[in-house]
Parts: structure tokens; C-alpha cells; sequence
């Protein structure tokens, strides 16, 4: 099963992919409205705009240094996700791609990083809390965040998750236990991004690691802009053998080139006369 991830609603009907995904939130802050022939797409906590609008808003280590995109390891502004304000924007955003298809994915859930957030409210929560240990603390805000979301999916729940399947790196990280989580989440997504795919076997470990780690389906995205055709179908056979689907982000002709080719050569050499 093939799927497409854009921001091209006019890609969304493209009969060559199983399945779509929109767009509808991104981590620069643009939103759009949903779109019924894909499922939605929202970023919960990368907001560049929200943090460019209210500092604030940014999750923040022990030393104060906010999770901005001008530090180190960061892509993109995240904002701490007990900011409650923020967190109900969110959930008014879910409802609204909830009406118009009951399918809706979350992007970037969880903490930015291991060594966030230490704001004063989040260091007032854990202290009020019932929990002894932050990481334990951490879990328990996303899993509500992710439960309050189920609430107002009534389709399938899917998730992305960094990809890292090595044990407990996704809940040092991020905060991310894929045990509870499974409890809300009808699928996970994984994206292994890379520019040109020239050799795959990483690919394959990250894949079989993602295999062997969840018992919930998990697809597998791949970045498909400017990717070499024949290296694009030599990646996607790879993630095929592990997940349940292939996704293509971001360049949905490039992706159809794939999978035309893919299936072309799938039915060369099949005969059809009488001794087939």
C-alpha cells in the first residue's frame, strides 16, 4: 500500500496512492483548512510562528535556553506542550479536521528534547503532581494529550514518531511511550528522510528495529523530493518488507514515477497464454 504526504490539495485525488495525507498544520505555524479526501495532518507542538509571536511559549532546559530553531539539534520553535492555552488551540484544530474526515495524523508530540521542559509551569505540575520522577511526569503529559485528542477522532488515530527504535530513547527524548500510546493510536508513522537513498541497508535496520518495537501498525515515510527514480523503488521495497504501508513526502510526481515503474516492472515477464 502506497501513500502520499503533501501540501497540494489538488494531489490528494491522485489515483496511484492508497491513501493521503494533508498538510493541514505545519511546523512553520501555516495552517490551512482541512480537506476531505485525505486525512489531516497537524503539528501539535513545532510552531515557529507561535513562538516568534510569544516567546513564552517555547519549552525551555534547566539552564533557560529555549527550544528554538537557532540552537543546535532543533529544525524548527517547539512549544512546551503543558501550555494549555496553546494545547486547546490544538484540540479546536483536530475537531475542525475531525468534521471534515474522521482520519486525522499528529506531527511532532511529545518534549523537544530529553532536557525539556523546565519552565516554571512545568516545574510547578511535576511538583504538584503525584509523580516522583519527572520522565514518569513527562509520559503522563503526553499520553493525556494524546487520550484528550482520541476524544475527538472518530476515525483512525495516527501518530509520527522520531525513528528511533532503540528502547526507551522515544520516551527519553520525547516523553513517548508507544505502550500507552498504542492505547489511543490506530497507527504510527515513521519517516526515515534521506537525501538520495544511494544505499539502504540503515533503512532496513531502523525499519526491522520499528518491526520488532510495536505491536500497533506503523507505516514508513520517505522523503521523495529530488530523489533518483530507481533509488526511490530500491528504498521503498526496503519499507515495504517492514511496514504496513510506504508514504512519499512532498513530491507526489516523483512518487508516482515509483510507483508506475514499481508495478510495470512487477507485471513484465508474467505470461498469460495457455501453459501460464
Amino acid at each position: 500500500m502506497y501513500g502520499i504526504v503533501t501540501r497540494n490539495e489538488e494531489e490528494t485525488t491522485w489515483s496511484e496512492f492508497d491513501r493521503t495525507f494533508f498538510e493541514m498544520k505545519d511546523v512553520t505555524g501555516r495552517a490551512t483548512n482541512p480537506v476531505a479526501d485525505a486525512v489531516n495532518m497537524i503539528s501539535a507542538f513545532g510552531d515557529n510562528a507561535a513562538v516568534e509571536g510569544d516567546p513564552s511559549l517555547a519549552a525551555v532546559s534547566a539552564n533557560g535556553a529555549p527550544a528554538t530553531r537557532e540552537r543546535p539539534y532543533f529544525d524548527w520553535d517547539y512549544v512546551c506542550p503543558t501550555q494549555q492555552t496553546y494545547r486547546s488551540g490544538v484540540l479546536e484544530m483536530v475537531e475542525d479536521a475531525a468534521a471534515v474526515n474522521e482520519d486525522v495524523r499528529l506531527d511532532d508530540v511529545g518534549f523537544p528534547r530529553a532536557e525539556y521542559c523546565y519552565c516554571d509551569r512545568c516545574t510547578d505540575l511535576f511538583e504538584e503532581s503525584e509523580f516522583e520522577d519527572r520522565a514518569a511526569w513527562r509520559r503522563n503529559v503526553i499520553t493525556e494529550f494524546v487520550a484528550e485528542v482520541r476524544e475527538r477522532v472518530p476515525g483512525r488515530l495516527y501518530l509520527t514518531l522520531y525513528p528511533d527504535p532503540y528502547p526507551g530513547h522515544l520516551d527519553e527524548r520525547s516523553g513517548i511511550d508507544v505502550d500507552a500510546l498504542s492505547e489511543y493510536v490506530d497507527e504510527f508513522v515513521v519517516p526515515i528522510y534521506d537525501m538520495a537513498y544511494e544505499t539502504t541497508y540503515w533503512l532496513e535496520v531502523i525499519a526491522k528495529g520499528f518491526e520488532d518495537r510495536l505491536d500497533t501498525p506503523f507505516s514508513i515515510e520517505l522523503y521523495a523530493i529530488n530523489i533518483d527514480v530507481d533509488n526511490l523503488i530500491k528504498a521503498m521495497e526496503v519499507a515495504s518488507e517492514y511496514a504496513d504501508s510506504v508514504l512519499f513526502g512532498y513530491e507526489a510526481g516523483n512518487a508516482r514515477a515509483a510507483i508506475r515503474r514499481k508495478r510495470a516492472d512487477q507485471q513484465e515477464g508474467v505470461s498469460h497464454g495457455p501453459d501460464s
